[in-house]
């Protein structure tokens, strides 16, 4: 009984190391022995090589009929919606001196994702750091944190971060709990409420689009969480956010943090000079956040703060259509 045992567990571990050494030799491919899969040699070449073949049967074939797989020159460089843009980190450099609260970013962002003025991704705040020092004009929107906490809090991987920086919500996912908007200690998360009231014509593209969370909020979903997700599909086009071409002022620069560069419509520069020049911070750096969102400070402004008075509504983002 004992030597009966310790015969079927050695023919276990020889499987096991052929099985192995299959695994080990998976980046290589079979040609030329289609007809003789189950064929085995009776010559004893110092040229075999044992395989697998795809219904798992162990085979001895000659090494000259084993060629390298070769892989397509674009393997590693495939588009994947929830992976993102390989070899990408996109990042967002907001202006304070030159933005006077002309609400076109707002504006444009909900056209193109057909939200309405209640729940806009984007807004713009009156700020005042106290009696004594000027007033300024400050967007907000999601700060696409590489430590983000909504996705550690997501219980069910509706939120989620890609390599490229950007952080998505799958609607489809989304059960509604908020734990997201909780978490997220910039406030920019918004929650539908209700079925959207539709003050945008859908196009026919977005009438008959498949879904994707690229398009998380075209239109709004009733019981789950929107948010600004740095219009993936206009990146991915080449093309800049809407937000940064719809400004007037040139507020918006985005970029990629990897190369160095960021654009706000009208020029390209250099993401470190720009920080560095003009003394660029992130807002509550001390969490961990590790924003994507960078702030200029509001100085040797360019427009008048009074002049975006005539667009303010406190606690409102954006004037919505009758």
């Amino acid at each position: 009984m004992g030597d009966n045992t310790k015969k079927e567990r050695r023919k276990f571990l020889d499987k096991g190391l052929k099985l192995g050494i299959a695994a080990a030799i998976g980046g290589l491919g079979i040609s030329k022995i289609t007809s003789k899969l189950n064929a085995k040699t009776n010559h004893n070449s110092k040229d075999k090589m044992e395989l697998m073949t795809v219904d798992g049967t162990l085979i001895e074939v000659d090494s000259s009929e084993v060629m390298e797989v070769q892989h397509a020159e674009d393997h590693d460089k495939k588009y994947n919606v929830r992976e993102g843009m390989p070899n990408r980190k996109f990042v967002m450099v907001v202006d304070l001196a030159k933005c006077k609260n002309a609400l076109k970013c707002q504006q444009s962002c909900n056209k193109h994702h057909y939200i309405t003025g209640d729940n806009a991704w984007l807004k713009v705040y009156k700020m005042q750091e106290s009696k004594d020092t000027a007033p300024y004009w400050m967007p907000t929107t999601c700060m696409h944190c590489d430590q983000p906490a909504c996705v550690t809090v997501c219980p069910v991987d509706a939120t989620f971060k890609r390599k490229d920086g950007l952080v998505l919500i799958d609607n489809e996912r989304c059960i509604g709990c908020r734990f997201c908007m909780a978490a997220c200690p910039y406030s920019t998360r918004v929650f539908n409420w209700s079925e959207p009231k539709q003050e945008f014509t859908l196009d026919m593209d977005m009438v008959n689009h498949q879904y994707s969370p690229e398009h998380g909020g075209m239109p709004s979903v009733k019981g789950t969480v929107d948010k600004c997700d740095f219009c993936p599909h206009q990146v991915q086009n080449n093309e800049l956010p809407h937000c940064v071409t719809a400004c007037p002022n040139g507020v918006f620069y985005f970029g990629d943090k990897y190369e160095d560069t960021v654009n706000n419509g009208e020029e390209t520069v250099r993401l470190s000079k720009l920080l560095k020049d003009n003394a660029g911070y992130r807002l509550m750096e001390d969490l961990g956040t590790e924003p994507s969102v960078y702030y200029l400070p509001p100085v040797d402004r360019l427009v008048d703060f009074e002049d975006g008075l005539e667009e303010y509504n406190e606690f409102k983002s954006v004037d919505k259509s009758e």
